[in-house]
């Protein structure tokens, strides 16, 4: 038994030693910048979009790339606003380029006149692997609009740190919104370039058109690849406990209660001025990122996710048994939730079920043939080793 655990052990510490770094497709430049010679080039990207210590924006100048403007997704180009705060178009103080923004206005789509204005569009943002996370509707927007207009686009693809694990149960179409575009599970366990593939090849674009899309491949990545994101790709999820918790904690944004917005540890707390039996608290406050938070200035009582195993959030997946506890506890019936509640789960039946009293592991049982069927149609589109 001894002998055994000890050849184990060379294994992993030999496996750990010749493991390569990932290489994202940012840092590929000998694959990409000889594509853009000789052509007008925008950039869809934000505070993630960083080849090593610089900016891609920055390489791209740096390398003589004929720059003309930058999109911007939700929370802005350096990742300051809101969820769903309208961000202006502007310049970068930094190169004078103009930034466009996509979000709270025109659809999420450019206008005819900046598609105009450029050859080839180039996308670069670190998802974080949920349908609700709206990065990967601002690529989709783009896509149609490159297929409209008969502009090429390249994907500079980046791992998914939850792309280890398919969960959730697959959208109802009629639950279609700006937090839920797709027909693909809550979590799709995808990169945004295995994505961006599968929408061409199942013709999800309006009309069934294709765009004329390359992705340039992360190096060095599978799907059970444990990779940590460098820099937060959004103002509330600062660390790797609130990626992983995200999945679960952002349906409280569809019910009355809190998930921490406002506070040093969004997504990784819940609560609410009347939860019962907790010493555990919280106040939010006016921050940059959340500058209304629900609750604000007021003592909340809840629960403390900070100190869960990730090893534990990341086998339960998907997890419903922190909304139930909350709904439980308040005892407010229907009340507990808000329309957007559907909008995040993407079916009736949850909400359904936990007024009908159902446990977490009785729901989770109806999307097991959603995750399924997903896992077989998404498979012609992956990149990387299952």
């Amino acid at each position: 038994m001894k002998t055994k655990y000890l050849i184990a052990t060379l294994i992993l510490v030999s496996l750990s030693m010749t493991a390569q770094p990932v290489k994202v497709g940012a840092e590929r430049t000998e694959s990409y910048l000889p594509l853009l010679r000789g052509k007008r080039v925008a950039v869809m990207s934000n505070q993630t979009g960083r080849v090593g210590d610089e900016h891609l924006v920055d390489l791209l100048v740096r390398n003589g790339v004929e720059l003309v403007g930058i999109f911007s997704p939700e929370h802005g180009f350096r990742g300051t606003a809101d969820a769903g705060e309208h961000v202006a178009s502007s310049v970068d103080e930094k190169t004078g380029i103009p930034v466009w923004s996509l979000y709270g206005s025109g659809g999420g789509k450019p206008t005819a006149d900046q598609m105009r204005r450029f050859d080839l569009l180039l996308f670069d943002l670190q998802d974080v692997g949920l349908r609700f996370y709206t990065y990967y509707i601002s690529m989709a927007h783009l896509m149609d609009a490159c297929a409209e207009h008969g502009k090429k686009m390249i994907v500079l693809d980046r791992p998914n740190p939850n792309g280890f694990h398919v969960d959730g149960p697959i959208l109802d179409m009629k639950h279609k919104s700006g937090v839920g575009w797709l027909p693909i599970p809550v979590v799709h366990g995808m990169t945004l370039g295995e994505i961006a593939l599968m929408i061409n090849g199942e013709k999800w674009l309006p009309q069934g058109r294709r765009c004329d899309l390359t992705v340039i491949p992360c190096e060095n990545y599978t799907h059970q690849t444990e990779y940590r994101l460098p820099i937060a790709p959004s103002p509330n999820l600062p660390d790797m406990q609130s990626v992983y918790l995200y999945p679960s904690i952002c349906l409280f944004e569809g019910t009355v209660m809190s998930l921490g917005r406002g506070t040093p540890f969004p997504f990784q707390v819940y609560g609410h001025p009347d939860f019962k039996g907790s010493t555990f608290s919280f106040t939010p406050r006016s921050v940059p990122g959340a500058k209304h938070p629900p609750f604000l200035n007021r003592r909340c009582y809840g629960v403390d996710l900070r100190n869960l195993s990730q090893q534990d959030i990341r086998e339960n997946g998907f997890d419903l048994s922190h909304v139930i506890d909350a709904y439980c506890n308040l005892n407010l019936g229907d009340k507990f939730f808000t329309p957007f509640f559907e909008k995040l789960t993407g079916v009736d039946y949850i909400r359904q079920d936990i007024i009908a009293g159902k446990s977490a592991r009785e729901i989770k049982a109806k999307w097991s043939c959603d995750v399924l069927k997903f896992r077989k149609q998404r498979r012609p589109y992956l990149l990387y080793e299952e």
